[in-house]
């Protein structure tokens, strides 16, 4: 039999996280998705995360845990690594093989048989919109699913942090005034996004990597007003333009070969993303191409200081609020806002090296500068 959970938050989302992945695999399979997950009884989301929190505090040699487990048997994995006998799924037993498996990609599979939760080995590939539970610090879990095509960032669904959750809105309700761009980011469709790949999420979650921080203006193509809110000489311009992510996405889609394209993608996507570690912001246009790196940022001198902002999180029961920019953050938001008020056909990503993310861009129906945190969706 399952054990009675003791972390109040796993009861709390588990219904919600039940509901969430029936409506998906659903609609996969209606639209002839075959390698699919099966659906996540509640009680087993509720056990899987009640157990891997008590896990995320306890810590092996000094070390804290970092897991990520998906929930899956052993024949709907490709390749997997099968122990010779099932671990019981305890957070003595978590905290025993995390050092085994935290390098980037490699899940912990979990199933269950008699009311027993198991730990049956490791895998690389898993089913599409699989299960997966992320430990990234203690106390803070990240529940998330695999994309039907297999490529990209997982789709998070939820973030618990202690007692603190946060449900994904789906629906984006509090961006019913936002510019299409943010719906971009969020994996809606736009310009911005070639099927399945959505290029500036993948720039988001590849500044978030050298844990420096950095800021993205993302400019018109056809146009050059944007240098008027740019100090010159430009300390580091790209001459030509490094188009790298560009002629992968005009690339044939007859001629790609599927897993090296995707890596050549990846690869091209982590440079640009690379040089937003160099101080100052990174300039690339709408078309993925790279003007720039280092760039300082000044108020047009048409212009006056942005006095306001609205700021909104993805998530469930969020509301809008409005604040002057200098409470959103340090100077690379200050200078993203300023940046957005003066050039309004502009949008602006930063990330913070505490981890937080931030799209910047115009809300004409609002007429301000409206900041959006997605760091939830990049965990």
């Amino acid at each position: 039999m399952l054990s009675e959970p003791t972390y109040i938050a796993a009861r709390m989302v588990a219904a919600t996280i039940e509901a969430h992945f029936t409506t998906h695999l659903a609609a996969a399979r209606q639209q002839g998705a075959k390698h699919l997950a099966h659906e996540p009884q509640a009680s087993i989301i509720e056990a899987i995360i009640d157990v891997t929190f008590w896990a995320s505090l306890r810590k092996e040699e000094g070390h804290a845990p970092k897991i990520s487990l998906a929930l899956l048997s052993p024949e709907q994995a490709s390749q997997p690594l099968i122990f010779g006998n099932h671990i019981r799924l305890t957070p003595h037993n978590l905290t025993k093989l995390a050092p085994a498996v935290e390098s980037p990609g490699i899940h912990l599979g979990v199933w269950y048989e008699d009311d027993q939760l198991y730990v049956w080995g490791t895998t690389l590939a898993i089913p599409d919109i699989c299960f997966v539970l992320e430990v990234v610090e203690p106390g803070l879990l990240v529940i998330k699913h695999s994309r039907t095509d297999g490529f990209g960032k997982f789709v998070n669904i939820a973030v618990l942090k202690g007692d603190e959750i946060k449900i994904i809105d789906e629906q984006n309700t509090s961006l019913l005034n936002c510019p299409a761009i943010i719906d971009s980011l969020l994996g809606m469709p736009s310009p911005f996004v070639d099927g399945s790949v959505n290029i500036m999420v993948e720039l988001a979650a590849s500044m978030r990597i050298h844990g420096r921080g950095g800021l993205v203006l993302i400019v018109p193509e056809h146009s050059n007003t944007w240098q008027e809110s740019i100090i010159h000489p430009i300390s580091y311009p790209v001459v030509p333009t490094f188009t790298g992510i560009t002629k992968l996405m005009q690339q044939d889609k007859c001629e790609r070969t599927k897993t090296d394209w995707q890596e050549a993608l990846l690869r091209a996507i982590d440079i640009v993303g690379g040089f937003t570690a160099v101080d100052g912001a990174t300039i690339i246009n709408r078309n993925y191409e790279l003007l720039a790196f280092g760039a300082k940022v000044a108020r047009s001198g048409m212009s006056l200081p942005v006095d306001q902002i609205i700021t909104t999180e993805p998530m469930l029961d969020g509301a809008p609020t409005l604040m002057h920019p200098g409470q959103n953050g340090g100077t690379r938001h200050l200078a993203a806002a300023q940046f957005i008020y003066d050039q309004r056909d502009a949008v602006a990503l930063v990330a913070s090296q505490d981890g937080k993310f931030t799209i910047f861009a115009w809300a004409p129906q609002l007429e301000m500068v409206h900041a959006h945190r997605i760091d939830i969706l990049l965990l």
